[in-house]
């Protein structure tokens, strides 16, 4: 998937907000992705150094594959890329920029979110095919970290700040005023042992700031 086609893709547009289990059990992945989805958060991960990630991952595709675009976060190596790719995965979300993960995984059609946090790694990981760039951590590089980083790439390359990210319209304005398209959203919506009632309030309270927005 390319960046025109994210932008294009009515869940994105809809709510651009990347949902993040980390920690997240097997056995309580489809429930939880089932309350999601309802929100409408449509681009769930589940980062590899969860337990049992690829078998969560697996259930995912199989149980909600039509209604959502189910990945992988903490993709960090061509190992970690193909054993994703087997069980369906169609989101793979890194924490850097390796050029071998990120042209593989343009080769599966797959959306393609690429940890950067300067310049450099942005003008790779644009250069190697990436959907988009994941800014990470945002609560390090800040609004006025992004302004700097989009001042100098092309207009069209998207950002999504990820990490620390609040569901604060005040905030989330200052990332959207320069320049950011999304957000992912990390323990803030959900950590290891966040009851289900917990996750359903956090999604609520995102969905609604995003909307005031």
């Amino acid at each position: 998937m390319n960046s025109i086609e994210l932008r294009n893709n009515p869940w994105f547009k809809n709510n651009p907000l990347i949902a993040i289990l980390r920690g997240v059990e097997s056995n309580e992945i489809v429930e939880l992705a089932s309350k999601l989805i309802e929100h409408e958060f449509r681009l769930i991960e589940i980062p590899l150094n969860s337990p049992n990630a690829l078998e969560s991952i697996e259930l995912l595709v199989n149980e909600f594959g039509n209604e959502a675009i189910i990945g992988a976060g903490t993709v960090t190596d061509e190992e970690k890329l193909d054993a994703v790719l087997a069980v369906g995965a169609k989101l793979i979300v890194t924490p850097n920029m390796n050029p071998q993960v990120v042209r593989k995984a343009v080769e599966h059609q797959c959306l393609v979110c690429c940890g950067v946090a300067t310049p450099t790694e942005a003008f790779d990981a644009i250069a190697n095919g990436a959907t988009v760039l994941k800014l990470f951590p945002a609560e390090v590089i800040k609004p006025t970290g992004l302004k700097a980083i989009k001042s100098v790439l092309p207009p069209e390359v998207m950002c999504l700040p990820v990490g620390g990210i609040n569901p604060d319209p005040a905030i989330m304005r200052e990332y959207l005023d320069v320049g950011a398209e999304g957000f992912g959203l990390g323990s803030n919506l959900y950590k290891r042992g966040t009851s289900l009632a917990e996750v359903e309030s956090n999604a609520i309270a995102y969905r609604n700031a995003w909307n005031q927005l």
